[in-house]
C-alpha cells in the first residue's frame, strides 16, 4: 500500500512542480520581471537599494505613463521605490491639471509682499 501512495504523491508533486515552472515562465514574461532582470535593484530617484526581502517595494514606472508601451529593450521603464513612484505620478497629475488651463494657474500671484517696501525704507531715513 505504501508503494501506491508514494507513486501517487510523486505524480502530484511532479504536477505541482510543472505548474510552478509554467507560472514562473508566465511571470517572467511580464514587464516587471523583465525589468527586474534588466536593471539593478536601485530606485532611479532616491538611490535606495533593494534585496529579495524588500523587493516588493520596488516598482516599474513607465516613463511615458503608458502601461501598454512595453518595448523589449525596456527603454520606457525605470525602477522606482513606492514613495518615488507615488511622487512621480502626483507630479505628473499636477502638471497635467495645470496644462488644462485652470484659472488659478493663469492668474499668478495676487499679493505682492514688497508693494510698500519703498515707503517703509523712506520712513526709516
Amino acid at each position: 500500500m505504501s508503494i501506491k501512495k508514494t507513486s501517487l504523491d510523486s505524480s502530484k508533486l511532479d504536477k505541482l512542480v510543472a505548474e510552478a515552472r509554467q507560472n514562473q515562465d508566465k511571470r517572467e514574461a511580464g514587464y516587471r520581471e523583465r525589468a527586474l532582470k534588466m536593471y539593478p535593484w536601485i530606485c532611479g530617484r532616491c538611490s535606495r537599494e533593494f534585496t529579495r526581502s524588500n523587493l516588493q517595494e520596488l516598482t516599474v514606472h513607465h516613463r511615458d505613463h503608458n502601461h501598454d508601451n512595453n518595448p523589449e529593450d525596456g527603454s520606457n521603464w525605470e525602477l522606482l521605490c513606492l514613495y518615488c513612484h507615488d511622487n512621480e505620478h502626483s507630479r505628473y497629475l499636477d502638471n497635467a491639471s495645470g496644462s488644462l488651463g485652470g484659472e488659478e494657474k493663469k492668474q499668478g500671484a495676487t499679493q505682492n509682499p514688497f508693494a510698500n517696501l519703498k515707503d517703509l525704507l523712506d520712513k526709516s531715513d
